[in-house]
């Protein structure tokens, strides 16, 4: 396992990695719905790597691309300190420490970056995902209710930080 940032060349297999694990039914994007072209994936992947306060990591099994760690930072003065991210591992990679090797990754950027909170959210009923954010050292703020409409249920999430000392 290869835990590295992203290329533009892997642009197509991102997008299509990214689609792939919203069939989970458990990311913002369900099933189907993203409808973003490889290129305009490219050019949105390009903003973001030129943006010093924003990253995307990989991860990568024997030449494929199994798992990715988008880190979206702030710029203004009052809010640089912080990033949000959003993880998401091929259903068949889960539970072999690809998460938590991003997330490893991505607290050694944070870092060298000087980001002193970490954001993210997560379906309540995910509990597979909710307890990796724990192992990592993310705690739960507060509940978003009702926060997405999934299948004809409106559904909560929490909305998870980690402050880094």
């Amino acid at each position: 396992m290869d835990i590295r940032e992203v290329r533009i060349s892997d642009a197509g297999e991102l997008l299509a990695l990214m689609k792939t694990v919203e069939m989970s039914n458990f990311m913002l994007f369900g099933p189907g719905e993203r409808k973003t072209s490889e290129e305009a994936f490219r050019k949105h992947q390009s903003k973001l790597q030129e943006d010093t306060h924003s990253q995307i990591f990989v991860g990568e099994n024997h030449g494929e691309l199994v798992g990715y760690m988008f880190i979206l930072g702030n710029t203004t003065a009052r809010n640089r300190h912080s990033a949000y991210f959003v993880i998401g591992v091929k259903e068949s990679e889960r539970g072999l420490g690809i998460g938590r090797q991003l997330f490893n990754e991505a607290d050694l950027w944070a870092d060298k970056n000087g980001i002193h909170r970490l954001e993210l959210t997560v379906l309540t009923h995910n509990e597979r995902a909710l307890s990796l954010y724990k192992k990592m050292g993310f705690e739960i703020e507060g509940t978003k209710r009702d926060s997405l409409f999934i299948d004809g249920m409106y559904r909560d999430e929490y909305y998870m930080s980690k402050i880094r000392n």
